[in-house]
């Protein structure tokens, strides 16, 4: 049994009923069930449509997203997280590099580096020797200034938290950025690379090892090994191509508003949705969600 659900985005709802209507009879599926009036709903299906993704194409024109999935074990133990552009709608090195003066030079790489055009762990070592010099409090100031989060992340953390499960947020950035966002969402635990400093200033490396694609897998077979629960039970989210290893092992790994190239390797993707799509792809429905 599959599951398959229509979502958009929370804050422009565009989901209409005779479009989830005509679907489910085209398809030959169960009674739609609305998880929220306007911005998601699901039915189950016996077997997965061979017109999955043609269907899938049509709806991108009109702001909804579709995913399709076993219904089976989809309620999950642990949410596993990238941070930029994922949990927050900024590249954190991106930002530091622009109070550097070198920011559009960096963002080139970030974007390269996040479509798999370039080699992750080379690509970081090359942006932070860029910003050699800068005073560190400039990252305190970037936190405070310029760093947003995605809509639905605290909601999705503190839902699946208060259902028993687990959060950890494994990044490629650096650990000044992902203990302040960790601690603001309520994730339960954190990973990610060290901004090496001296004297008040960075010093243009990067704490060894880099994390890149391999630690968040590592991640994820460690913290699931430590809880003991199978990667099954993970549901992770990222956007890039150093995601795609933990998306790919997870039980459900989404592709959240991610580089073309990344979403076309993952089942689960979602471009209009926000984090709370998480929760609707669980069966979460809106009065499910936890007060934050």
């Amino acid at each position: 049994m599959h599951v398959a659900t229509l979502l958009t985005n929370p804050a422009t709802p565009v989901l209409e009923a005779p479009l989830v209507e005509n679907l489910r009879n085209a398809w030959g599926g169960g009674a739609a069930r609305w998880l929220e009036p306007g911005v998601a709903a699901e039915f189950d299906l016996e077997a997965l449509p061979a017109n999955q993704w043609e269907v899938w194409a049509d709806l991108q024109g009109m702001g909804v997203d579709l995913c399709v999935q076993k219904a089976e074990g989809r309620r999950k133990a642990m949410l596993l997280a990238d941070m930029d552009s994922t949990m927050i709608q900024q590249e954190c090195i991106d930002e530091l590099a622009d109070m550097a003066g070198v920011g559009a030079h960096v963002a080139g790489i970030t974007a390269r580096a996040m479509n798999g055009e370039l080699d992750f762990e080379a690509a970081l070592t090359e942006r932070v020797g860029l910003l050699k010099g800068l005073p560190v409090g400039v990252i305190d100031q970037v936190l405070a200034e310029r760093i947003t989060f995605m809509p639905g992340g605290k909601v999705l953390i503190a839902t699946m938290k208060a259902h028993g499960g687990h959060a950890a947020l494994v990044s490629g950035g650096f650990t000044a950025f992902t203990e302040k966002v960790a601690g603001a969402l309520g994730f339960d635990e954190h990973r990610a690379n060290t901004l090496l400093a001296d004297d008040g200033r960075l010093t243009g490396k990067v704490g060894m090892p880099i994390l890149g694609k391999q630690a968040k897998v590592d991640a994820l077979t460690q913290i699931t090994a430590r809880l003991g629960i199978t990667p099954a039970e993970v549901i992770a989210v990222g956007d890039g191509a150093n995601d795609l290893g933990m998306l790919h092992l997870a039980g459900a790994g989404v592709a959240l508003h991610a580089k073309p190239a990344v979403a076309a390797q993952c089942d689960l993707r979602v471009n209009h949705g926000d984090l709370t799509a998480l929760l609707y792809l669980q069966g979460y429905a809106r009065e499910d969600f936890a007060a934050v």
